[in-house]
């Protein structure tokens, strides 16, 4: 019985420390979205790496809600996350990259798409349970 008790307040304590954790994460993507907007703004143009930048706060963003909705961490938006980034750091370095990194950067991004298929198919082919 003391267990249980012990066990409750833990992971009450947990809880309340993911969900500040989260509040955190979700004010510093909307401070750092403002911010960029307001780069964009006052330069008065807005390139690619601008939108792809904000495309990952929206990630963020979309990842916190669903953790939200759902309880679950998706584990294919991180991924997601990742291929943008990627794709951002090739967009603003590539007339710096050399071959190698230029294609391990390539291979990199292929493997994360590879491995959001494997996932994908996994969900629909093997389906979670409804307590699963």
């Amino acid at each position: 019985m003391k267990q249980n008790v012990v066990s409750g307040i833990a992971l009450s304590i947990l809880g309340v420390i993911e969900h500040v954790g989260l509040a955190v994460i979700t004010v510093a993507t909307v401070i750092a979205g403002a911010g960029e907007v307001a780069i964009m703004v006052d330069a008065g143009r807005v390139a690619l790496a601008d939108l792809l930048l904000l495309f990952l706060y929206l990630e963020i963003l979309a990842m916190v809600g669903l953790y939200y909705q759902s309880g679950k961490l998706p584990v294919r938006f991180p991924i997601y996350i990742a291929i943008v980034a990627l794709a951002r750091y090739l967009v603003l370095d590539m007339k710096n990259l050399d071959e190698w990194r230029l294609l391990g950067v390539a291979v990199a991004i292929l493997a994360l798409a590879l491995a959001v298929l494997v996932i994908r198919y996994g969900h629909t082919r093997f389906p979670y349970g409804d307590g699963e």
